[in-house]
């Protein structure tokens, strides 16, 4: 019996990987044909979202986030949708970065570590 249990798994990566009791997401993006920062921002945390649920975590779980901004003239309205969407009194330890990501519409990426429900 495997310890990992790997979801979503290709040749290149798994987009949720599961290890005693605490989920691993892959980095995640919005749609690049969302032009604006908050559009890819809502996408990519909708996202998260239904592969923590596949996972059987929530965003209540969230242990850590690691956002990579391509800009970060974008951190305030990030943190705009950042804030709507984290649930108070659940928030997770928490990097944010710039960093040149691999496609360059895309404005910003986030990777979630979660604990399972």
């Amino acid at each position: 019996m495997s310890l990992i249990t790997r979801m979503k798994t290709t040749a290149r990566m798994s987009a949720i990987n599961i290890c005693n009791g605490i989920v691993y997401l892959a980095g995640q993006v919005g749609s690049p044909d969302d032009a604006e920062l908050k559009e890819q921002a809502q996408n990519m945390l909708a996202k998260i979202d239904s592969l923590l649920e596949e996972a059987g975590s929530s965003r209540e779980h969230m242990l850590s986030a690691t956002i990579i901004l391509r800009d970060m003239k974008d951190f305030a309205a990030f943190n705009e949708v950042w804030d709507a969407w984290v649930v108070e009194g659940h928030t997770p330890a928490r990097a944010c970065i710039e960093g040149h990501l691999a496609r360059e519409k895309v404005l910003c990426e986030i990777c979630v570590i979660a604990a399972q429900k």
